[in-house]
C-alpha cells in the first residue's frame, strides 16, 4: 500500500457545556493547550503535538470524528486515491479550517464510523518533566479508540487487509466468528478495537497512564471533587491485553478509559492471541462484573458529510453474553 498510518491521533467530541467539561478533564490531569468560546483543546503530559482531544460546544453530545496520524502529507493524497477507488466519498478539510491541524481527509468508514487522517499538527511543549503540572491521573497520551459495530469481521477484514493494521488479540465464539478484535499500527495492543453491538458508536477513548497508582489517584481526586458517580467500572485488570483499567463517564456521557500495562507487539512473528467467548478470564482478570451501562451505552457518531447522527444497525451475530473489550 502507498500510505503509512502511524497511530490513533485525536478525537473530536461534541459536548453541551464547555465549563463543566473543562472542570472534569482538568480534574483528570489533561493539559489545556488552547480554547475559545466554542471549543477546548486538550493534550497529555507526554504529547508534543497541540492536542489529542477536542471538545466542541454543541446542542447535543456526539462524536464528530476519530483521527489517525499518518507519516506524511503525501499519505493523505494516497489515502484519498484509495478511498475514491473504493467508491467511498472523500471530504477534504483544508489547512486553516481546523485549528492547529493541517489539511485532513475525512471519510465514513466501512462500519459507518467518522474517520479522519492528518499528517501535520502544530507542536506543543512536552510536559513530561514539568512535574508541577502532573495532577489527577497524570494523563500521558492518547492510546486507542474502541468502537461498537454491527459486523466486527467486516471491519477486521478491511482494516487488516486494506489499511495495513495488525491484530494482537481477538474473541471468537463456537461458530468461528470474530466477536471482538484489537488492531494496531503502533507497537502496542491496539489503536482501535471493535466489539459486536448496536452501531456504529464510539464506546470509549483510551488514554495511557504512566503507572498503576495513577488509576487510584484518579479515583481519589474525582471522589474528593464530587465526581464519584463518574466512575463507571474499575479499577481492574483486563484478561484481554493484560492492562489495568478505569472507565469514566464525562458530563455528557462520553466514556473515557484510563489505561496502563499492556505489552509490545512489534515483532514480525507475533501471533494474535485467541480468546474463547465463554472464557471468563477474558472479561475481567479479577472476576468482577461490569455494569449494564458498559454494554448498552455508547456515544453516537456523526456523518462526516451531512453532520447528522448516523443511523444505527443491529449486530449481524446473534445476541449472546457481551464480550469485554479494552
Amino acid at each position: 500500500m502507498d500510505f503509512d498510518i502511524i497511530r490513533a491521533g485525536r478525537a473530536v467530541l461534541h459536548v453541551t457545556d464547555l465549563e463543566k467539561s473543562r472542570a472534569f478533564y482538568e480534574a483528570l490531569g489533561f493539559i489545556e493547550t488552547a480554547s475559545d468560546s466554542g471549543q477546548i483543546f486538550f493534550r497529555g503530559l507526554e504529547e508534543h503535538n497541540h492536542h489529542s482531544l477536542v471538545l466542541k460546544k454543541k446542542k447535543t453530545p456526539a462524536v464528530e470524528v476519530i483521527s489517525y496520524k499518518v507519516r506524511s502529507e503525501q499519505d493523505l493524497d494516497h489515502l484519498a486515491d484509495f478511498y475514491n477507488k473504493q467508491g467511498t466519498e472523500v471530504k477534504w478539510m483544508e489547512a486553516g479550517t481546523q485549528e492547529a491541524v493541517g489539511r485532513t481527509v475525512r471519510i465514513q468508514d466501512i462500519s459507518g464510523l467518522p474517520v479522519e487522517y492528518y499528517g501535520e499538527m502544530d507542536p506543543a511543549e512536552r510536559l513530561l518533566q514539568k512535574y508541577h503540572y502532573h495532577k489527577g491521573a497524570k494523563v500521558q497520551r492518547i492510546d486507542h479508540f474502541n468502537c461498537m459495530v454491527p459486523d466486527v469481521e467486516k471491519a477486521y477484514d478491511h482494516y487488516i487487509h486494506q489499511l495495513g493494521f495488525a491484530c494482537s488479540e481477538y474473541t471468537e465464539g463456537e461458530e468461528k466468528k470474530i466477536w471482538a478484535a484489537w488492531l494496531h499500527r503502533k507497537p502496542s495492543v491496539h489503536d482501535v478495537a471493535y466489539m459486536n453491538g448496536l452501531g456504529p458508536r464510539l464506546h470509549h477513548i483510551g488514554f495511557w497512564l504512566k503507572d498503576p497508582m495513577n488509576l487510584i489517584d484518579a479515583c481519589d481526586v474525582l471522589a474528593s471533587m464530587g465526581y464519584g458517580s463518574a466512575i463507571e467500572r474499575g479499577p481492574g485488570r483486563h484478561g484481554l491485553s493484560n492492562a489495568l483499567f478505569l472507565y469514566l463517564r464525562d458530563p455528557d456521557g462520553h466514556r473515557i478509559e484510563l489505561y496502563n500495562g499492556d505489552y509490545l507487539t512489534s515483532d514480525p512473528d507475533f501471533k494474535p492471541i485467541r480468546w474463547d467467548l465463554d472464557d471468563p478470564m477474558r472479561q475481567t482478570f479479577w472476576g468482577h462484573q461490569a455494569p449494564d451501562s458498559w454494554f448498552d451505552e455508547a456515544s453516537e457518531v456523526l456523518d462526516v458529510h451531512s453532520n447528522q447522527k448516523t443511523a444505527l444497525k443491529n449486530p449481524t451475530l446473534k445476541k449472546r453474553k457481551p464480550t469485554f473489550v479494552t
